[in-house]
């Protein structure tokens, strides 16, 4: 019975691992006719922070540069149970709303987007779009005019394109780097050129606003990205990635601190799993919508990882306990390149992502030696947070330093 639910286990991971490397290659081809159009949409700018004071000026300071008319976008800091100067800063800027929350009962990203848009459709003047950032984001000069290019071709939800900017700082930066160009390329991008449902990143997004109002935002979980994706796809709205609208994020420094952040991420996305994966799948194959069917395989993508550990360590154990192979696996009815091949393609795929992506930084080529520490980490923080999942207990990611656009596009074309 074990070598039968081994088997058929690993068939089923081997199968979605196929499915997920077949819809990467999509994203080779980068299509480079868009569609321009005039400033006509109006933009509510809501920025999350939390005790930001160290780097919410350079945002706001960047939000204020943006080439879209300045009469046509305002900007809102969500002062989210601050302690520090965050709303002080913010209101040494004309024109940019500091809105203080305190809430210490519900607290989170989540919740405090979910306060603002109920105190943004109090106020007399109206929007056509919401545009969400975090405190420690740059937007690229050309966001808002993405935005509206989008917003005018019939898009209802977009996500931006997410990358770091600070990814030479250490060797677990470089690692958040390379994930993030490897995942506009060979999964956003390929998604969008294959008409699918893209998923939303937690910043760098934008929501026609009618839509918000008819859906209510109700994304209250550790991970509520992933959760308003899955609601918005659920309901037949496939979000949009616009690959030319750059938002710059700053990430953790240390292992211990990215670890925590990445828990965070899984125990919300085991929750997102749970909520929304079988009426997902049972809609796609009711309907017959691909991007349905590869949102609820998105939602359990904690559960394939949990998984493969779970497998992986019995497999282990039974070589250095028990001498064996005494388990069946799949593999040992395939040919012996099978599984070199596997482990070939699942590298190459990463320096592939970043050769279509223009990087041209030796370092990063160089944190390459070091990034399958990170991607192996997930594997145990995703068996932490499967039995803490029950933990909504929001963290806050701290920030120490400053840096602005211009160093970013500095270090980038060096």
């Amino acid at each position: 019975m074990l070598d039968v639910i081994m088997v058929v286990l690993q068939v089923l991971l081997a199968v979605i691992g196929l499915y997920q490397f077949t819809l990467s290659l999509a994203g080779i081809i980068k299509r480079k006719k868009k569609v321009q159009h005039a400033p006509t949409k109006t933009f509510a700018v809501l920025v999350a922070a939390h005790n930001e004071e160290t780097v919410v000026g350079a945002l706001v300071e960047n939000l204020l540069k943006l080439n879209y008319p300045r009469d046509m976008y305002d900007i809102f800091v969500i002062c989210d149970n601050c302690t520090d100067n965050t709303a002080k800063i913010v209101r040494g800027y004309e024109g940019v709303f500091a809105c203080e929350r305190s809430n210490q009962n519900l607290r989170g990203k989540g919740y405090a987007i979910e306060w603002m848009l109920k105190e943004l459709w109090k106020q007399p003047k109206s929007y056509d779009a919401i545009v969400m950032f975090d405190a420690d984001n740059l937007a690229d000069p050309e966001f808002l005019n993405e935005m509206n290019n989008d917003l005018c071709n019939g898009a209802r939800v977009i996500q931006g394109y997410l990358d770091t900017k600070n990814p030479h700082d250490s060797w677990i930066t470089a690692a958040y780097g390379v994930t993030y160009w490897y995942c506009n390329r060979l999964w956003q991008l390929s998604r969008k050129n294959l008409n699918m449902a893209n998923f939303l990143g937690g910043t760098g997004m934008c929501f026609e606003t009618a839509l918000i109002k008819d859906m209510g935002w109700g994304a209250t979980s550790l991970v509520e990205d992933l959760e308003f994706t899955a609601r918005c796809v659920s309901r037949g709205i496939n979000p949009v990635f616009n690959y030319d609208a750059k938002v710059f994020d700053e990430k953790p420094l240390t292992f211990k601190a990215s670890s925590r952040q990445r828990l965070r991420w899984m125990q919300g996305h085991f929750t997102v799993a749970r909520r929304y994966f079988f009426p997902l799948l049972w809609r796609s194959i009711k309907e017959r919508n691909l991007a349905k069917f590869d949102m609820a395989l998105y939602t359990i993508t904690v559960y394939t990882v949990f998984l493969t550990f779970i497998l992986s360590g019995v497999l282990w154990v039974d070589w250095a306990f028990f001498d064996g192979p005494n388990i069946t696996t799949f593999y040992q009815f395939l040919p012996g390149w099978v599984a070199a091949a596997t482990l070939i393609a699942s590298s190459v795929t990463f320096i592939l992502a970043l050769i279509l992506e223009g990087v041209k930084s030796w370092r990063i080529y160089v944190s390459l030696i070091t990034f399958p520490i990170y991607l192996l980490s997930w594997y145990p923080i995703t068996v932490y947070a499967f039995f803490t999942q029950n933990n909504k207990t929001w963290s806050h990611t701290q920030h120490t330093r400053v840096v602005r656009l211009e160093e970013v596009q500095s270090e980038q074309a060096s």
